[in-house]
């Protein structure tokens, strides 16, 4: 762990957001990296396909339905 420095506007759309996603600040900037993450590394994947996919792979049910 460590600590990131991130711009102060930044910082507040994270807290906006983390309290319409009912997470912590951190765990809202740590979805939005890891969403970056992966959509760097899969170009061609939409939002909705990373979604699915990080679903799938936590073997959260139903997500083969949501994806039909």
């Amino acid at each position: 762990m460590g600590i990131v420095k991130i711009d102060d506007a930044l910082h507040e759309e994270a807290r906006r957001a983390s309290g319409v996603m009912c997470r912590s600040i951190n765990a809202q900037a740590e979805f939005w990296m890891k969403i970056g993450m992966l959509a760097e590394a899969n170009p061609t994947w939409s939002f909705n396909d990373i979604v699915v996919a990080q679903l799938t792979a936590g073997h959260v049910r139903g997500v083969e339905a949501a994806a039909a």
